[in-house]
């Protein structure tokens, strides 16, 4: 079983390690949330057209996506700790690519059809936020790795959950603190203490994280991939679950809030449609990050960790339904937070799920699969929103479908994964 080796980890030393790997991810999640008050405002001063910008801002999903399953079988050939160690650096030097892009000689670097001129600060944003996305491919994976090799199924669900916590909270802990710093200080110094702290987790990680990794003779591939599955079915339920919170929060939810803020008319103080959605989402984000807090450890008491599935899912349909038919400033709070609730409390159970059914020397290639759906259901959110909320249905009716959606992938999800279940190998729980 995932996290089972040859020695078993005192709880002092599970602690120090599991604190190392979320303090990587916590500042991996500041860096990035640095970037999203400061890298939309440099259209204008950088000669990045409208175009190129959206392209720089998805940039690290789309270099991410395909580094998942190499990353995960570099984890599984050669250990956690050099992969994640190498992954939180790429992330601490992406900043300073951002640095360096304030301060590239103006010119255009290239035409691309479609596009168009591309200048040289944007060729020098999109290299730093590509690296970033391969480096964070690294870091989550070397992460669920680690601190699911050094824990039990006792305390699994816990210690996971604290990792995903930590990384929630570090995002929304960028945004303030790269919107305070550009405003006080300028966009370099925010994005040199993006690059700082990012190098921080490193140094920490170096420090800190154990060499854990099972016996293996290196023949570990990315071919390997597809019988895995095979022999593991339930893989792929686990990672439509963490797909349909992806889509869901990371992408339905964060595209269309503002939108559905201007369309209601609701009102707050002074706060027009942005600002409105913004302390929303704020709140989204809070109560995510403190049911996933709890939710690990809620599940490691459970006899049946996918039992878990049922409330957090059947939560973030309710919000979409509280969304869809309650279009007003409490209902928007109300429907943000369940959401966020039931996201932040499905997203440990499904990687402590994971770790249990997962052997040792897969749990790197396991991540990875579970990560490629993930970043698949987040890419795919933002693209669909859009034209379902302009176009196809509106507001009411797309948040309605997205609950219906959910309640569909709770089934496709949890049921096979609940004791026995019609795709389970033999139970690494149970033996």
């Amino acid at each position: 079983m995932g996290g089972e080796e040859d020695r078993a980890y005192s709880d002092g030393e599970v602690r120090t390690v599991a604190l190392a790997v979320i303090a990587g991810v916590f500042f991996g999640g500041v860096a990035t949330g640095v970037a999203f008050p400061t890298l939309p405002l440099l259209d204008d001063l950088l000669g990045i057209s409208a175009v190129m910008l959206g392209i720089i801002l998805s940039a690290n999903r789309f270099s991410r996506l395909p580094m998942n399953a190499p990353a995960g079988t570099v984890v599984d050939r050669i250990g956690a700790r050099r992969p994640m160690i190498a992954g939180l650096f790429v992330q601490g030097l992406a900043p300073f690519g951002y640095v360096l892009g304030l301060h590239v000689p103006p010119g255009t670097f290239a035409v691309v059809p479609g596009i168009g001129a591309v200048s040289n600060a944007a060729a020098v944003f999109l290299v730093a936020r590509m690296a970033w996305g391969v480096g964070s491919a690294f870091v989550f994976i070397g992460a669920f790795t680690t601190v699911t090799s050094v824990t039990t199924e006792e305390n699994r669900g816990r210690w996971l959950g604290y990792m995903r916590g930590g990384q929630s909270l570090g995002f929304p802990t960028g945004l303030v603190v790269g919107g305070v710093v550009s405003d006080l200080v300028s966009f370099e110094a925010a994005f040199l203490l993006a690059g700082v702290l990012a190098g921080i987790a490193g140094v920490v990680g170096y420090r800190v994280l154990p060499d854990v990794r099972p016996e293996t003779d290196g023949r570990r591939r990315l071919r390997d991939i597809p019988g895995m599955i095979r022999r593991e079915p339930r893989v792929l339920p686990i990672g439509v679950g963490n797909a349909t919170l992806r889509f869901v929060f990371g992408g339905v939810l964060l595209a269309t809030v503002a939108k559905y803020a201007a369309a209601t008319g609701v009102t707050l103080s002074a706060l027009g449609a942005t600002g409105i959605s913004g302390v929303v989402l704020a709140v989204g984000v809070l109560s995510s990050s403190g049911a996933t807090l709890v939710a690990g450890r809620v599940s490691d008491g459970l006899s049946d960790r996918a039992l878990l599935l049922f409330p957090t899912f059947g939560a973030i349909a309710a919000g979409l339904a509280v969304l869809a038919f309650l279009p007003t400033l409490p209902g928007m709070f109300l429907g943000t937070s369940l959401v966020g609730a039931g996201t932040g409390g499905s997203g440990p159970t499904l990687l402590a799920i994971l770790g249990d059914i997962t052997p040792g020397d897969e749990v790197g290639r396991m991540g990875g699969v579970y990560n490629v759906l993930g970043d698949v259901g987040l890419t795919l959110g933002p693209l669909v929103a859009v034209p379902m909320v302009d176009v196809w249905f509106g507001f009411e009716a797309t948040y309605a479908v997205c609950a219906g959606g959910v309640v569909l992938a709770l089934l496709v999800s949890a049921l096979p994964l609940v004791g026995d279940g019609w795709l389970s190998a033999p139970s690494l729980r149970s033996s």
